[in-house]
């Protein structure tokens, strides 16, 4: 009926595009879409655009001039404000914050394909406003229209999959707190959101496919304040990676002073003239430097002292001492790839950081496990406990009456038991129960199916048994017992056992009836001489 009613509603509310989508019969082909009389998504540069920008760059046109065939221009590594591409009569501008300004061509820069004539010795032209960083120069790619957008898809691939990882680092974290609470968990949750919206604004990526936060033209602002969030987090993350917490004992207070002010910094970067916010950038980058080097002598000082955990901070400040060393050598490559530089570093750093709190959550499910098997088991023999025995007893118990099989328990009393341990002692005593344990997980298919109730006393579980097939089963058990005793090597030392046999039945509603059964078997066994196997209901006894 709820088939139907879906169905019925997907009807009504989708028969437009179902009829319009389906093929045509006979034509091996889908068409979907409609044709549009939109231009290509550049816009031109208005007077007001072009105020801010700098002298534009020219490209010349090779010798003997342009050979006609069409050339593509792509402009990154340009971090905020507008870029100029311009060649004869064609100029555009488009914005990095804003891909909806851009040529759909090109998505990790700014584009565009010109066609000059054969033999046309203008240049192209391009022009941008100030960088940040004198550091940050931008990077013009000239070529054939096909291999300068792949290059340029690749970048977009790199830096949309740091940040999808970031993401996803960053859910498996809030998974991570959801299970064990820790609050660490929800300090790298943090650090991985900041980081994201760091990485959006650095690649540009906050304004695609459309803006999603609002950077627009402050960008600059959006930097320098990301940067300083991001060196707040860095600093941490490889303070505690580091252990700085076990070799600085006061480091904590200091650190989350100089966190806070990063904090209050970020907070204040709208206020701050272009001017200021180029120094506080350069500053910025200078401390991320000094957090490296004191990060490598952290993690160096912890391993010297034992500490192996600090592998993981050593590693995790690898790749960010490498783009540091790389910045500080100017290499070209880094000039080149400068945003996907640093989001690939940023991601090694948040992939390495979070293997200790893998590592945490593995230590506390051990915990939680060697404590349930604590909370489980009896000490002395290594036996499942009473409580964990009448839950697997409750298991069998509903798996027998589901699926119409027979259930058996044996209940096990050592006879004379408190004479063994006024004659011999406590620990011969303790030697018997242990003896008895051995014996009875031999009977068995499992040794979850034996359980020591308290003092001399066991139940053994026989799923899939009729009180027919226990009968021989326990019997040969209880001669078992006294057999594996006498080789203790005490003196007069004789054990034997009364066991009380009973199945379940049709109309018992529960456990408690199966177990008062066998209870009472043991106790006629006990009356009736000890030593003997008794299935009172059956009226089988057997000695």
């Amino acid at each position: 009926m709820k088939a139907c009613l879906l169905f019925m509603v997907m009807a009504l509310l989708l028969p437009g595009w179902a009829v319009a989508d389906a093929p045509e019969p006979g034509r091996d082909l889908l068409l979907v879409g409609t044709a549009t009389n939109q231009q290509a998504p550049v816009r031109p540069c208005t007077a007001e655009r072009e105020r801010n920008l700098l002298p534009a760059v020219e490209i010349p046109a090779p010798p003997g001039g342009w050979p006609g065939a069409p050339q593509a221009v792509d402009v990154f590594n340009i971090f905020s404000g507008e870029v100029l591409i311009s060649h004869g009569d064609r100029e555009v501008c488009g914005h990095m914050q804003d891909a909806r300004t851009r040529d759909s061509r090109f998505r990790a820069g700014i584009g565009m394909v010109v066609v000059p004539e054969a033999g046309d010795v203008e240049p192209i032209r391009v022009a941008w406003e100030e960088p940040l960083q004198a550091r940050w120069i931008p990077t013009v790619r000239l070529g054939a229209p096909s291999p300068v957008q792949q290059n340029d898809t690749l970048r977009l691939v790199i830096r949309t999959a740091c940040i999808a990882i970031a993401l996803a680092l960053g859910l498996s974290a809030v998974i991570g707190f959801i299970t064990t609470r820790g609050r660490e968990f929800l300090g790298y949750i943090v650090a991985c959101l900041l980081l994201v919206v760091w990485q959006a604004v650095l690649s540009g990526l906050s304004g695609y496919p459309e803006p999603w936060l609002p950077v627009g033209a402050d960008a600059p602002a959006w930097l320098a304040a990301t940067s300083a969030m991001n060196l707040a987090v860095i600093s941490w993350m490889l303070w505690w990676l580091c252990g700085g917490r076990e070799l600085l004992w006061g480091s904590r207070r200091w650190l989350l002073v100089a966190v806070a002010a990063l904090c209050l910094l970020a907070a204040a970067t709208p206020l701050l003239p272009v001017g200021w916010l180029s120094a506080l950038s350069t500053g910025l980058d200078h401390g991320l430097d000094v957090v490296c080097a004191i990060a490598v002598l952290l993690a160096l000082w912890s391993l010297r002292r034992g500490d192996r955990h600090a592998i993981d901070g050593l590693v995790a400040v690898v790749p960010l001492l490498l783009l540091v060393l790389l910045d500080l050598t100017g290499n070209s490559l880094l000039v080149q790839y400068r945003v996907e530089a640093n989001q690939l570093a940023v991601t090694g750093f948040l992939i390495v950081a979070a293997y200790p709190l893998n590592r945490s959550v593995g230590h506390l499910r051990r915990q939680r496990d060697e404590m349930r098997q604590l909370a489980d088991t009896d000490t002395l023999t290594g036996l499942p406990n009473r409580r964990a025995g009448l839950r697997q007893l409750e298991r069998y118990f509903e798996q027998a009456r589901a699926a119409g099989l027979p259930l058996a328990i044996g209940f096990l009393d050592i006879d004379l038991f408190k004479q063994i341990n006024d004659r011999y002692g406590h620990d011969v005593g303790d030697e018997v129960l242990v003896s008895v344990a051995r014996t009875l997980e031999t009977g068995v298919r499992s040794r979850d199916d034996v359980i020591r109730m308290g003092g001399e006393e066991f139940l053994i579980l026989l799923p899939g048994a009729s009180i027919a097939q226990a009968l021989p089963r326990l019997e040969q058990l209880r001669q078992r017992v006294t057999h594996q005793a006498q080789g203790l090597n005490h003196a007069g030392l004789v054990v034997t056992a009364s066991i009380g046999l009973a199945e379940l039945q049709a109309d018992d509603a529960g456990t408690p009836e199966l177990l008062r059964r066998a209870d009472n078997a043991m106790y006629q066994a006990k009356r009736e001489g000890r030593n003997r196997v008794v299935a009172p209901a059956q009226g089988i006894e057997i000695t």
